[in-house]
């Protein structure tokens, strides 16, 4: 990284390289910027007042479902509830927002994993997208334990072990560092007891090739370029603060740990913004 680098564009979420630690690059509608928290940059974000709907490109005065001017958001698939709830998929119904774009998206191999981001939750993730949602998540730890044919069944699968494991990350107890390493063999092979019943029913009736259990799973420890935890998790807004400084700290999941406060960098999605990266 280059003192004083400088980069505007509308944001994007961060993209991430498995490695040990993880490595960050900031990215933008523009090009690309890597950051290195080992530095312990100054860095300065400075949202410029335009927000631009990251599919359609429309100027708009608010973000929905990170990036979406209104329109997108109420017409495209991706913003459906069914994204949030895939259980709740209507495919099946002809009533998909665009049955081309859930054959391609939803209608392929997904998983459903255990990660430990702020204790051990379960999740569902696309075949291509292992292990980025694990890092944006900031999970220490993750193992895929189901394969299966939709993103519906993902959701069913998921469902079943909701009962007893939670499917969210508490993000503050993420980004201060309190997580503790788990057995995430045991914690499966427990969980597996307690829902085989209902993922034989489940299996029953989809087919054995719609939903296969992975043996012998192996789970995939994850390390964040973190100097410093905070001791309190003070949040950035630019909506309400435009500009945000202070020395980068660290990087976990798609925050950016500043030492004035931390920045979900992902919900300013299609905000422009000029990042200034200082040694």
């Amino acid at each position: 990284m280059n003192s004083g680098a400088t980069q505007t564009g509308h944001l994007k979420k961060m993209k991430t390289t498995l490695a040990a630690p993880v490595q960050y690059q900031l990215v933008f509608d523009t090009g690309t910027l890597p950051i290195d928290p080992t530095q312990q940059p100054t860095v300065t974000l400075t949202h410029t007042g335009k927000i631009s709907c990251i599919n359609c490109g429309r100027v708009t005065n608010k973000s929905f479902s990170q990036g979406y001017c209104y329109p997108c958001f109420r017409s495209l698939p991706e913003c459906d509830n069914c994204i949030m709830s895939p259980e709740k998929c209507h495919f099946h119904e002809g009533t998909c927002r665009d049955p081309e774009w859930g054959q391609t998206w939803c209608m392929q191999t997904h998983y459903v994993y255990l990660a430990n981001s702020s204790g051990i939750k379960v999740g569902i993730t696309r075949q291509n997208q292992i292990p980025t949602r694990w890092m944006d998540q900031g999970a220490i730890q993750a193992m895929a334990i189901c394969q299966v044919s939709t993103r519906q069944l993902a959701g069913f699968v998921e469902n079943c072990l909701r009962e007893f494991v939670s499917d969210r990350t508490a993000w503050q107890t993420m980004l201060k560092g309190q997580v503790e390493p788990v057995d995430l063999k045991a914690a499966w092979s427990t969980l597996q007891t307690q829902v085989q019943a209902k993922l034989n029913k489940l299996i029953e009736q989809h087919g054995p090739d719609a939903i296969t259990i992975i043996d012998n799973p192996e789970p995939v420890d994850i390390s964040y370029p973190v100097v410093e935890h905070p001791l309190k998790v003070k949040s950035h807004n630019l909506d309400k603060t435009p500009t945000v400084s202070g020395v980068l700290n660290g990087i976990k999941g798609q925050y950016l740990i500043l030492d004035s406060g931390v920045i979900n960098l992902r919900k300013f999605t299609g905000y422009e913004v000029t990042a200034t990266l200082e040694n």
